[in-house]
């Protein structure tokens, strides 16, 4: 299987107590094996079905996914700046794996 790209934004730098907005966009086809392809093959089901995000490791978002998501999906949220550290993004696909990416934010 081809290695999937994962975009992350999150700001470089904020102020202490400040409102900061995180984004990221996750490659993945979200199939919801309700369809067929062009041959008329059954495309099977295959979905991220958790989604989190650790600040310094401690948590700060998570999500359940399901079928009515579109491929690639983009998640956005917010959460509060509080320290200089890393922000760890974490998803579990329903084949038995999981997938990380990572950001780092300088808290003034």
């Amino acid at each position: 299987m081809a290695e999937r790209t994962t975009r992350v934004r999150v700001p470089a730098k904020a102020r202490r107590g400040e409102i900061i907005q995180i984004k990221c966009m996750i490659m993945h086809p979200m199939e919801n094996g309700f369809r067929f392809d062009t041959q008329g093959t059954f495309v099977p089901i295959h979905l991220i079905n958790t989604f989190e995000c650790r600040y310094n490791g401690e948590e700060v978002f998570r999500t359940r996914l399901g079928t009515g998501m579109a491929a690639n999906p983009l998640l956005t949220f917010n959460t509060i700046a509080t320290e200089s550290g890393t922000i760890d993004f974490r998803w579990y696909d329903d084949d038995g794996s999981q997938h990380t990416a990572q950001a780092r934010i300088e808290v003034e």
